[in-house]
């Protein structure tokens, strides 16, 4: 849905956005890498209007951010 704004699901066309945000206390669609909000990697999340199905994404230049997190694992 992010790069064809076609649902994957219903091939619905009607797709939003809503943009990733950092909040205080870690509130709001994020993961947190580190112990500040400034460490927090925004996720996107597209969702289909028709249908309900969503998809989360985060930018690809905070990919390796998330992967030095001790939070991450294989």
């Amino acid at each position: 849905m992010k790069d064809t704004k076609i649902c994957s699901k219903c091939n619905g066309s009607d797709i939003i956005i809503v943009d990733g945000y950092a909040g205080l206390y870690g509130s709001g669609n994020n993961i947190m890498t580190g112990a500040t909000i400034f460490s927090a990697v925004k996720i996107n999340r597209y969702i289909c209007c028709s249908c309900g199905f969503t998809e989360e994404w985060i930018n690809r230049e905070d990919i390796e951010k998330v992967k030095r997190s001790k939070k991450a694992h294989y």
